[in-house]
């Protein structure tokens, strides 16, 4: 039953995971269209001319279609990074994992199982979850006397990877989208640049006489892509290694965590 709701729970995320992206990108185009299109900051009314001296939502109106593009990578990153937030900071429990491994150390030492899951309970996340796995392997391996003590020690190990690698992709996940923004929205405003500076380029040919102020114009529009397409690169990459220095952090704690687990039933057991 409660693998059942945990695999639809887990299905739902991926689907609003998944629909993240496409939403993200119609905001963008409603904000493009109907906020930095709005005829107020163009001459004459019509978006269709040239806009308002300083009036930098119509300037970047202007940048074309892959400016709401743009604006839905920035959203996408905002909403997965909100999201990266709420998950790890579930997953680090209720206090400071040092403070955590400490206390768990200390414990085994003294082969206090019964308090050990006690702090588990209390800390809650994902190295609590790992080392309580852990724990439970540890008490079966006391009462087994079947197996030696190195094949005691593998099982109590295999035990600590297989949570381990239970809990870790929940931490990561969605990190692959923000990586992926990073990397592309820098080429994304470089191709709505030169898109950009095609028009203002093919527009002075059309004219037939040079206009410097028209060619400057065209020149600034074109390079708002490019300030939106940087701007929302680095963005994604501070979240990007700021959320992979946490999760490297809980790995390195479960790490600890679980050699304390190891190096306890080692030196207590015959």
């Amino acid at each position: 039953m409660s693998q059942t709701a945990s695999k639809g729970s887990s299905d739902a995320k991926a689907i609003l995971s998944a629909l993240v992206i496409p939403i993200a990108i119609g905001i963008g185009f409603i904000i493009w269209k109907f906020v930095m299109g709005d005829p107020s900051g163009f001459e004459g009314g019509d978006p269709e001319k040239n806009p308002l001296p300083n009036h930098i939502l119509a300037t970047m109106y202007k940048g074309g279609y892959i400016v709401p593009i743009l604006m839905g990578c920035f959203i996408t990153v905002v909403t997965f990074s909100i999201e990266r937030f709420i998950t790890i900071a579930k997953s680090k429990g209720n206090g400071r994992i040092d403070s955590f491994i400490v206390r768990i150390r200390k414990l085994m030492e003294k082969g206090d199982l019964n308090g050990a899951k006690a702090e588990c309970d209390k800390q809650g996340g994902s190295i609590a979850n790992v080392v309580d796995a852990g724990i439970n392997m540890y008490r079966q391996m006391e009462t087994d006397t079947e197996l030696d003590k190195e094949r005691k020690i593998l099982a109590i190990q295999k035990e600590l990877e297989e949570a381990t690698t239970l809990e870790l992709p929940m931490l990561s996940k969605n990190l692959v989208i923000i990586s992926t923004i990073a990397s592309i929205s820098t080429l994304l405003g470089l191709l709505g640049t030169v898109i950009g500076m095609i028009r203002a380029f093919a527009a002075l040919a059309t004219a037939g006489a040079p206009d410097a102020v028209a060619l400057s114009t065209g020149i600034s529009e074109a390079l708002n892509n490019t300030a939106l397409g940087i701007g929302t690169s680095a963005v994604a990459i501070i979240m990007y290694n700021y959320f992979t220095s946490k999760i490297d952090a809980i790995t390195y704690g479960i790490d600890e965590a679980g050699y304390s687990i190891v190096q306890s039933f080692a030196a207590r057991t015959k």
